[in-house]
């Protein structure tokens, strides 16, 4: 059995747009450079930007779907990302310097009733992922393909928003890496723990719209709502999509 890395992404603001890579180098204890380099927060959030804190304050997938549908293409040299969505019209911005342009472009996109996007926050030196520590993400394109056959329709796995996803493995097979060393490249990493879901992964990323029950299908599949892994970089080195995975 060969596993190998299928694709890289990278979402540069946490839940608003992902961009497709070709190789990466990833550095130890860090995330994937400029993936969640940004969040927005919301008018709720208890955080003030100075630390990492807890996604429930943030816009987010899980409350807003429309979110899923947007599109990122970092400029590192300019410092800018460039975002585009069905919607919208395309828009260029310094998420530290323009926070009120992108401000004006999200809010036709979030929904009335619910915490409006009020800032952009960036802590220095991690990006802001949805693990106190800052994680790598990979996915099984073969679990995802299992949930795709219990759903009866085709899920696009840029829904489960990970970093790095695979082919090779049997289905679930990633589940039992849990405390393991796992080489990919020049890199290593452990993967410490299981990506709990949540509503966000019932949003296609096409439209944006909620057409999929994800989470309902995790249920059926194995009692619980995980699917990928969080990981966690032990060695610096480099990943190329078409690289081969070896599990310790």
């Amino acid at each position: 059995m060969t596993i190998t890395v299928a694709a890289l992404w990278r979402h540069p603001i946490k839940s608003h747009g992902r961009e497709s890579l070709s190789t990466v180098s990833l550095t130890k204890g860090q995330t994937m450079p400029w993936d969640r380099r940004w969040a927005v927060a919301h008018e709720g959030a208890k955080s003030d930007g100075s630390e990492w804190a807890h996604c429930i304050n943030y816009s987010r997938g899980a409350k807003v779907p429309a979110l899923m549908a947007i599109n990122a293409k970092v400029d590192e040299v300019a410092g800018t990302v460039s975002l585009s969505h069905p919607l919208r019209d395309t828009i260029t911005i310094d998420p530290d310097a323009q926070a009120d342009q992108f401000l004006e472009w999200i809010k036709p996109l979030m929904p009335e009733g619910r915490h409006q996007s009020v800032a952009i926050h960036r802590v220095p030196d991690r990006g802001m992922t949805d693990t106190p520590f800052p994680s790598i993400s990979l996915i099984n394109l073969n679990s995802n393909q299992s949930v795709a056959d219990e759903l009866a329709q085709q899920i696009d796995p840029r829904r489960w928003r990970c970093n790095v996803h695979f082919s090779g493995a049997p289905a679930w097979d990633e589940l039992q890496w849990l405390g393991k060393q796992i080489r990919i490249g020049t890199c290593e990493l452990i993967v410490r723990e299981p990506i709990i879901r949540c509503l966000a992964t019932t949003a296609n990323p096409d439209t944006g719209e909620r057409d999929a029950d994800t989470l309902a299908a995790l249920k059926r599949i194995g009692n619980h709502q995980n699917f990928g892994i969080y990981a966690e970089v032990l060695q610096s080195g480099d990943i190329t999509v078409g690289d081969e995975i070896q599990v310790n």
